[in-house]
């Protein structure tokens, strides 16, 4: 899915506007049902008040659509509008004369405003700002959106929380709506995707209002959301005469003493991801270890304890290579002898981003299309510190143009970069927050690379299912605490088996 930017999202209202035909009342109009039935559903009990607070533009409207379908459906509704400009829109005054013809006070706060008593078992709704917002709120509004984030009571923003900038970074973090649901109208915002914004928008819907799909096909942009409907796209179903020769040759390399269940557990995603054959190229110590835990799994040696020659002897069709590797010196001079030599696809995690940040001549030894799946730490240590998560985007899509690779930045909504687009997927829980969760990952985008998917396919599968993997769990029997690395194997047959419906 496209996230597209505010101006984007107008222009979309208004060919939607124009196409359908309708008008943009009744857009307003059908936009608040959605969230109106949304609310329904989620907070059916109307033993508790709903305190909707509106600004006086778009945003606003919707918020007096809202309040007025929720007192026709029988809740108990208190509608204030924050006057802290003039200027109103047609919208809101169509909408705000319609709540008076139902005899519905509206109470204004202004200046002098006296904060409203709310109890902890009430809901409020922030229809004050959209996503149009380029100022930071100050004075009285600012002050009244304090007042509402120190209320106990639970809080959905309609569209965008009040305060919050789609597409730069907040300068005022007390300036900003803490919403516990944001209901977001057709596409989601590049906002709701990034770590620093999270105390803003702790869980967000997409509401399908209806606006012009194939107006919003013809609109440009660099940022996308990995779904369901993507990985079922790009998976390939197996025909009846495969063998184990059709779906390639994974070596993983990597491990030292003490480290060698990294590869373990790389190796065996590895297999369960579909790979035909799995090599494992380890130090000696490992030896028994691997071959115990995955007899499926090939096993060359060379060095005690850690590598240092990688003179492995299979021809694989792509190595997946640093999980538990370590950082003597020998092993990075091992590693540079290697990259320079190495005519595979390849996909570089933990250790082996990590001599690449302490060598970063190495990088201009990388094929083209290789993936590094780095977290938020070795993606730092690769391109320095950045100011904010706009900037850590704009460092991430140059990393991945001046090297030609795909870059996998780990962690909630995980971020790849590829070709000047950037793709956050969508599945995925705090279960994955868990050691050894990224040496899954890193085997199985290596084991779907080796059955013909391209780097960005294995990369856009592979991020997808290992998230959906962790929802399964969570879903069923799992809780997220005690969720752990190797659980994700239990699960992954039903990820495959859900984007194969």
């Amino acid at each position: 899915m496209k996230i597209l930017s505010a101006n984007q999202i107008y222009q979309s209202d208004k060919a939607t506007i124009i196409n359908r035909p309708i008008s943009s009342t009744d857009l307003m109009e059908y936009a608040a049902t959605k969230c109106v039935d949304w609310i329904v559903e989620h907070f059916p009990k109307k033993d508790h008040i709903i305190h909707i607070f509106c600004g006086t533009g778009n945003n606003g409207g919707d918020g007096l659509v809202i309040a007025r379908k929720l007192i026709q459906d029988y809740y108990q509704v208190i509608t204030y509008v924050i006057n802290f400009n003039e200027k109103r829109s047609e919208d809101f005054i169509l909408n705000f004369n319609r709540l008076l013809e139902i005899n519905h006070k509206v109470i204004d706060l202004n200046e002098d405003y006296s904060f409203p008593d709310i109890d902890t078992k009430d809901l409020i709704i922030d229809a004050i700002f959209g996503i149009g917002l380029t100022r930071t709120p100050n004075g009285f509004v600012k002050e009244i959106i304090q007042k509402i984030n120190g209320v106990e009571a639970k809080i959905i923003s309609i569209d965008c929380p009040s305060g919050l900038f789609v597409e730069s970074a907040v300068t005022d973090r007390d300036s900003v709506i803490r919403a516990n649901w944001i209901l977001t109208f057709q596409q989601p915002k590049l906002a709701f995707l990034l770590p620093d914004n999270e105390i803003f928008s702790e869980n967000f819907q997409v509401l399908d209002i209806g606006l012009d799909t194939d107006f919003i096909a013809t609109l440009s942009t660099n940022y996308y959301t990995i779904d369901q409907d993507l990985a079922q796209n790009i998976y390939k179903a197996r025909q009846k005469f495969s063998h184990k020769g059709s779906f390639g040759h994974s070596l993983v390399i990597g491990g030292s003493y003490g480290k060698i269940g990294a590869m373990v557990l790389a190796s065996k995603a590895a297999l369960k991801s579909g790979s035909g054959l799995v090599t494992a190229y380890i130090p000696k110590c490992g030896y028994e270890i691997l071959q115990t835990s995955n007899p499926e799994v090939m096993v060359e040696v060379e060095e005690e304890d850690d590598l240092q020659y990688f003179n492995f002897k299979v021809n694989p069709t792509v190595i997946g290579i640093g999980m538990g590797l370590g950082m003597k010196s020998k092993t990075q001079q091992g590693l540079e002898f290697f990259l320079k030599e190495n005519k595979n696809k390849l996909v570089i995690d933990a250790d082996a981003l990590n001599i690449l940040s302490n060598n970063k001549e190495f990088l201009n030894y990388l094929p083209e299309n290789s993936v590094l799946t780095p977290h938020p730490k070795e993606f730092e240590r690769l391109v320095g510190r950045w100011e904010n998560d706009f900037e850590k985007l704009e460092k991430l899509l140059h990393f991945s143009l001046k090297y030609k690779c795909i870059v996998i930045l780990k962690g909630a909504y995980s971020a790849i970069a590829y070709q000047h687009k950037i793709y956050f997927n969508t599945s995925g829980n705090p279960a994955l927050a868990t050691a050894g969760s990224g040496d899954v990952l890193t085997g199985i985008i290596t084991g779907l690379i080796a059955q013909n998917y391209s780097p960005f396919e294995a990369s856009i599968l592979g991020v997808y299912l290992h998230g959906l993997s962790a929802d399964v769990a969570i879903k069923n029997t799992c809780s997220q605490e005690t969720f752990i690395a190797s659980d994700i194997f239990n699960y992954l047959n039903q990820a495959f088996k859900q984007i194969r419906l």
